[in-house]
């Protein structure tokens, strides 16, 4: 992991009794790297790319059971590089062996203190997710954390609709009448989380590198999106499992 330039994804179920996601991605990020690094032999030429993955840790989905089941994705994107959420969507499928994700919702980087989330900001990300609904790796999507009056302008902007809306109870214990009743008369379903604003800090997932690693350069290492993705039994509406896919990328030196 010292070479120039290098990528790295971890995925692994939710392995953490934790509550908190941040501790649960760490925990994760443990535990693959430190189980995939004591099963591979040491390099022995620079590579681009590491891809760390624990086959019996993520769950593969067959053709015979994939018509009962819903995948449903939350991504959230830390850099501005909106490559990222072709290349995350990409690696889910592949993880799960799906050709298509049911439901991806959009988690757009952090803005700095006292800035607004804007439509202009948001339109860059919604184009790519409208480019992979129409390639059909998503059925639907979907966004989070907006009020009525930028829901609606991105609804009535967008080509591909959303199709729901996250809502963090944190800052709004009761659904906003406006926001419910245009969810309603639009058809987009209003859902609930807890997420924090920064799923898992940079100095939290470096921490977790170097503790599974012992690479002490590991401030090099930044992250660019952290997947969460859900298997859901839709007869049972239970959850079959969940996991994470995490990708960061080694700056120049």
């Amino acid at each position: 992991m010292s070479q120039e330039g290098k990528t790295i994804t971890t995925r692994a179920t939710a392995c953490s009794p934790r509550f908190h996601p941040e501790g649960e991605i760490q925990d994760c990020v443990r535990a693959t790297l430190s189980e995939w690094f004591a099963t591979i032999p040491p390099p022995t030429s620079p590579t681009d790319t590491i891809d760390c993955s624990i086959p019996q840790a993520t769950e593969a989905i067959t053709p015979e059971e994939r018509e009962e089941l819903k995948v449903s994705v939350k991504l959230f994107i830390c850099e501005a590089d909106l490559s990222s959420i072709k290349d995350a969507v990409d690696k889910a499928c592949q993880a799960l062996a799906v050709s298509q994700l049911d439901s991806v919702i959009i988690a757009p980087p952090a803005l700095p203190e006292g800035e607004s989330q804007t439509l202009d900001n948001l339109q860059p990300a919604w184009r790519e997710l409208e480019g992979l609904v129409q390639s059909h790796k998503i059925a639907t999507i979907g966004t989070s954390d907006l009020d009525k009056e930028l829901l609606e302008q991105l609804y009535n902007w967008a080509q591909v609709k959303p199709s729901s809306n996250q809502v963090n109870l944190a800052s709004c214990c009761v659904m906003p009448p406006d926001l419910t009743a245009f969810a309603k008369e639009f058809d987009i379903q209003l859902l609930t989380h807890n997420d924090p604003k920064e799923l898992i800090t940079a100095a939290s997932f470096q921490e977790a590198v170097q503790e599974s690693t012992q690479d002490l350069e590991v401030a090099d290492w930044r992250l660019e999106w952290v997947l969460r993705y859900s298997i859901i039994v839709k007869s049972r509406g239970i959850i079959k499992a969940k996991g994470y896919l995490v990708h960061a990328k080694r700056s120049s030196l």
